[in-house]
């Protein structure tokens, strides 16, 4: 939620920018968040007037959830902006962690809760990969998660028809700790005539959790260094390369998150799915503020621009419009909001 340079203070702070003293609206101005808000705030009030039913309840619960599954995977997709890096593989890897879940508890007829402690410890190890890959090679994030996206859309598809003799995997509905796992990652909280996805929470949990990180830890310091120079950051003593990996970490964390939502959400897994939802967490968090060359962005931001896509693609339904021009809302919305956040960002330098 903070930028890795606001806007001046009135002393010094010894060259932490977080402990700066500004004025309320300079404050406002340099958040990376704003341009976002802005957005989100005009694309609701627009649905509010073209769809009757946008505004009910329960339209707004089904928008949250929308927002949800992009969100929990836009946090630490938005974090690995901000530390300078993409993960590609992001798609892919939420689908592979519920085909290991899946297939893993039923080719061992063991409890599921195995299945998805396999999966957790499978996922983070794909997310450790990549960061150590790109600390050793020093090869662009780019070309290493392409590559990590090619090799886990190849095993998800070859290993499910290998064991299953399909493309999805067999159900697992009927197995001991299958109700319990549900409760976890894919149940449902009824308020009023309200019903709220967990996923939503999970959503919430990992956006305070990561604006904390960025906010109050050493961690978030370093997140904010190796993006805005990765060299400058290592001559003052900041792990490059641990940092980078934690941060592909968080990423596999939240693909395991939102991988056993997808299996116990629908008992089965399609090995095909997941494909191109990377470039949706990317612009998610882009929406949000996050800059492409790293060091500028924030948690919430990339909450906003999740949000903004649920609004987008459940408001189009709701309107009964055509949803194959959903695409064409989605680009101007990219295009709009990088050009009100770089306006934003100006602004707030105009201002120091």
């Amino acid at each position: 939620m903070s930028a890795t340079a606001p806007p001046a203070g009135t002393r010094d702070t010894g060259g932490d920018e977080r402990l700066l003293r500004t004025s309320p609206l300079r404050g406002l101005m340099g958040r990376p968040e704003l341009g976002s808000v802005v957005g989100a705030v005009a694309v609701f009030v627009f649905f509010s007037l073209v769809a009757d039913s946008f505004l009910q309840a329960s339209s707004f619960s089904t928008v949250l959830y929308a927002a949800s599954t992009i969100g929990i995977m836009a946090v630490p997709v938005a974090l690995l902006m901000i530390g300078g890096e993409f993960d590609l593989s992001a798609g892919v890897l939420v689908t592979s962690s519920a085909l290991i879940s899946s297939m893993f508890s039923y080719q061992m007829t063991a409890n599921v809760w195995v299945g998805v402690l396999v999966s957790l410890l499978v996922t983070l190890a794909i997310g450790v990969f990549n960061g150590v890959l790109l600390a050793r090679t020093k090869l662009p994030s780019f070309i290493i998660t392409l590559g990590t996206f090619l090799m886990l859309t190849g095993l998800n598809l070859g290993f499910t028809k290998l064991i299953t003799g399909r493309v999805s995997t067999d159900s697992i509905s009927d197995m001991a700790g299958f109700a319990s796992a549900k409760k976890i990652f894919a149940s449902e909280l009824v308020i009023g005539d309200v019903t709220l996805k967990v996923t939503i929470l999970w959503w919430f949990a990992l956006v305070a959790l990561a604006t904390w990180i960025l906010l109050r830890t050493r961690f978030g310091n370093w997140i904010f260094a190796v993006g805005g120079g990765a060299d400058a950051a290592r001559a003052v003593g900041v792990p490059v390369a641990r940092t980078k990996i934690g941060l592909y970490t968080g990423v596999a964390f939240a693909a395991w998150v939102s991988g056993q939502h997808l299996l116990f959400s629908f008992d089965v897994v399609q090995s095909g799915e997941g494909v191109g939802n990377e470039l949706t967490y990317i612009i998610a968090a882009v929406i949000g503020g996050c800059l492409i060359t790293g060091g500028y962005g924030s948690a919430i931001g990339s909450a906003v621009g999740a949000f903004i896509f649920g609004m987008t693609s459940k408001g189009i339904v709701y309107a009964e419009w055509n949803p194959d021009w959903f695409k064409f809302f989605l680009g101007a919305m990219l295009l709009l909001a990088t050009l009100l956040n770089a306006w934003v960002r100006k602004r707030s330098e105009a201002t120091r």
